[in-house]
C-alpha cells in the first residue's frame, strides 16, 4: 500500500504544471572589454546571430570597448573590417535596432571624465546590482571578450 501511495504521488508530481520557461526567449549577456576592432566586431557578430535566433541580448561595454558607445568614437571602432567592411560600432547600432540593450560599465564615463551626453542615443549606464543579477541568472548565457 505504501508503494502504491508513493507511486501515485510521483505520478501526480509529474503531472503538475511546469512553469512557462519555454515561452521566454533565451538570454545572452555579452561582456566586451577587448580593445581590438576585430574582436569587438566578432562579439557583435555573435550577439547579432543570437538576437536573430530569438535571444534577448544585453551588451556591457567596459574599458577600451566602451569607446564603441561614443558619439565621437575613435576610428578603430568606426572603420570597416574585412571581410564585409562592417565596423564594430555600426554592427552594434544595428544590434540595438534589432532590440538589444547596450550599456557601458558604471565606471567608464567617470574614468573618462565625461557624462552620458557623449554616448550614442540609446546607450545607457549599467547599474552594478542589475548587471550582477543578469550575470547570475540561471538561464542567461555569458559571452565575454
Amino acid at each position: 500500500m505504501k508503494r502504491l501511495s508513493l507511486a501515485l504521488a510521483a505520478l501526480i508530481g509529474l503531472a503538475a504544471p511546469v512553469p512557462a520557461l519555454a515561452d521566454e526567449p533565451p538570454a545572452l549577456v555579452t561582456v566586451l572589454t577587448a580593445p581590438e576592432p576585430q574582436t569587438q566586431l566578432m562579439a557583435m557578430v555573435l550577439s547579432m546571430q543570437a538576437r536573430q535566433q530569438g535571444a534577448a541580448v544585453h551588451v556591457l561595454l567596459c574599458g577600451p570597448a566602451g569607446d564603441m558607445a561614443l558619439k565621437d568614437a575613435p576610428e578603430g571602432v568606426t572603420a570597416g573590417q574585412p571581410p564585409k567592411g562592417m565596423s564594430p560600432q555600426g554592427l552594434m547600432t544595428r544590434l540595438m535596432a534589432a532590440g538589444a540593450t547596450v550599456e557601458v560599465c558604471a565606471i567608464y564615463l567617470p574614468g573618462k571624465g565625461a557624462g552620458p551626453e557623449v554616448l550614442l542615443d540609446g546607450i545607457g549606464l549599467a547599474k552594478p546590482p542589475a548587471m550582477a543579477a543578469r550575470l547570475l541568472a540561471e538561464d542567461n548565457r555569458i559571452l565575454s571578450f
